[in-house]
């Protein structure tokens, strides 16, 4: 009777310990539409059910979240794919890598207006395209303006700053912008310009190969806690599809950790991220979170065109799908 009261006591106290289980989290950016599907699983308990306490941090952009990661300081992150190879290359055996894919395609666009002549990306040639030298979409242009035959010479490029990118477009200073498509657009429209006269072209659907963000994780802690990892991507696709379904619920998960933002104007950033970045094609059919590996060799390559490897690329340093159930997480 004693042997079997302290093994019930010793499975109760590992039980408790694995519902207890901690899990920091990093996004890449604040707390905006986008990441309502997060919140989202924490307030339908999805994580909860799967034994974890999940705590959100916003994020100062993806080269930020990427060695928070690295270091062990958080498990768990969102970040750019892109960055994240680079980042390998410049640091070989970073214990980090990519296990969900959640923007099928990267939010880089050109975003003009029709009223100044920008409909394709063959307008652009001989106009002021406005960008902000850091700004992640600005550093693919030279691949997306090569995939369309364009010559980035009879382009007069402006650099601006992040603040100041959209109010220069929308005071005709500059014929189109580089940004991320849900966000340039939607702040456009905040500055009154009529949606009929905004134009986004999205990189990916003009010759860009490239993924977007995933959710990444830290080698040593995914090695030791393989079931958590799981669980915890299981947390994920359940919010997400959850947030397809019902995105005013998701937003109003999101409001509760910031209160100061426009719930109908995060719902919109939403369902732009949600239609063009995350329900492709592809994810319907193949589910979230995985990647055609063929499709992956070529966007490595790509990057190429902007980027000097220091190392010769490995796609398997990058991205594992071992951690995703087989056919991925279907949305609907």
């Amino acid at each position: 009777m004693y042997k079997f009261l302290v093994s019930f006591f010793l499975i109760f106290l590992s039980f408790k310990s694995f519902a207890d289980t901690k899990i920091p989290f990093t996004l890449d950016w604040k707390f905006e539409g986008p990441s309502a599907p997060f919140f989202n699983a924490i307030d339908k308990g999805y994580f909860k059910s799967a034994g974890l306490d999940v705590e959100i941090s916003p994020g100062k952009g993806s080269l930020a979240a990427i060695p928070k990661v690295a270091t062990g300081a958080f498990p768990f992150g969102f970040a750019d794919i892109n960055s994240l190879i680079k980042f390998l290359d410049q640091n070989p055996g970073a214990p980090v890598i990519a296990v969900m894919m959640i923007y099928d395609k990267p939010p880089f666009a050109v975003i003009g207006r029709k009223s100044q002549g920008i409909n394709v990306p063959s307008d652009l040639i001989g106009s002021v395209l406005g960008a902000p030298p850091p700004d992640g979409a600005w550093a693919q242009f030279p691949s997306f303006a090569k995939a369309n035959g364009l010559d980035m010479g009879k382009i007069k490029v402006e650099p601006v700053g992040f603040p100041t990118r959209e109010p220069m477009l929308a005071d005709g200073k500059v014929d189109s912008v580089t940004g991320y498509s849900f966000s340039s657009y939607l702040n456009l429209v905040r500055l009154g310009v009529p949606e009929n006269d905004i134009t986004t072209i999205l990189m990916a659907d003009h010759g860009l190969n490239l993924y977007g963000n995933a959710i990444i994780v830290n080698t040593d802690f995914a090695s030791a806690n393989a079931e958590v990892v799981k669980s915890f991507l299981g947390a994920v696709g359940k919010g997400w599809k959850d947030a397809v379904s019902n995105p005013s619920s998701a937003i109003e998960a999101l409001a509760k950790r910031n209160p100061a933002a426009d719930k109908t104007l995060e719902e919109r950033r939403f369902k732009l991220a949600l239609s063009g970045n995350v329900m492709t094609d592809y994810v319907v059919k193949n589910g979230m979170g995985n990647i055609d590996n063929t499709r992956f060799e070529k966007a490595i390559n790509q990057l190429s065109e902007t980027y000097n490897y220091k190392t010769k690329p490995n796609a398997k340093l990058y991205f594992t799908d071992m951690y995703l159930p087989m056919g991925g997480f279907k949305l609907k």
